[in-house]
């Protein structure tokens, strides 16, 4: 038996039909299921159903033999142990850095003062202001950044813009770019050894579908 590790929302609705090409059909809407394993048409492939931020530890520790996560949850992650064959350039968005409209990000970091950031991504948030010199206290949030600002709990956040739609219903602007974000496919090492062939099939079916979108 395959396990493939998933989580819902929009990483789960496009990966479907990166199955599909793979000639896979999940048996179940996960929307509708109370299920968190759903069976698929292959009676060798099952779908688990995890959080987002979970699946390299499913995958690292052989809950599941492969899965597709999100370029920002693997970094946060450290990615350790994990084969990362295919960027299938699905859930894009970017990293940014943003702020109050009303806030001068880029002249606070010229003059050297220090910014108060909310985050969830610390590694990344860390490692990308140590690179500029910029001095920061980051304050580790798991949702809603776009109220730190206002609140007066942060002076800029760090999150993944899609349209840029929420940033503006919330008076914030992006004031710097730090990395484009797509999904990975993520395999564990061990189980590529054991189940070689079927995982590389599926591999190769996955790499395929994205040559087939380019």
């Amino acid at each position: 038996m395959i396990t493939l590790a998933l989580s819902k929302g929009r990483i789960f609705d496009e990966t479907l039909p990166m199955l599909a090409a793979a000639g896979v059909r999940i048996a179940e809407d996960p929307e509708k299921s109370r299920k968190l394993i759903l069976p698929t048409s292959r009676a060798d492939l099952r779908v688990v159903l995890v959080r987002a931020s979970d699946v390299p530890t499913y995958v690292q520790y052989g809950g599941a033999d492969l899965g597709v996560a999100g370029h920002d949850v693997l970094l946060e992650h450290g990615g350790e142990g994990l084969y990362q064959p295919v960027d299938l350039r699905i859930a894009r968005c970017r990293m940014s850095v943003a702020a109050p409209d009303d806030f001068d990000y880029a002249g606070a970091a010229r003059h050297g003062s220090r910014i108060r950031v909310a985050t969830k991504y610390t590694t990344v948030a860390r490692r990308h202001f140590a690179d500029k010199g910029v001095h920061v206290d980051l304050v580790k949030l798991y949702g809603s950044m776009e109220l730190a600002p206002l609140t007066g709990l942060a002076d800029a956040i760090v999150d993944l813009v899609s349209t840029g739609a929420t940033l503006k219903a919330n008076h914030l602007r992006e004031v710097e770019s730090i990395m484009d974000i797509s999904a990975r496919l993520v395999v564990n090492q061990a189980a590529l050894k054991l189940k070689r062939e079927p995982l590389r099939a599926l591999i190769d079916a996955f790499a395929g579908a994205v040559e087939q979108a380019a």
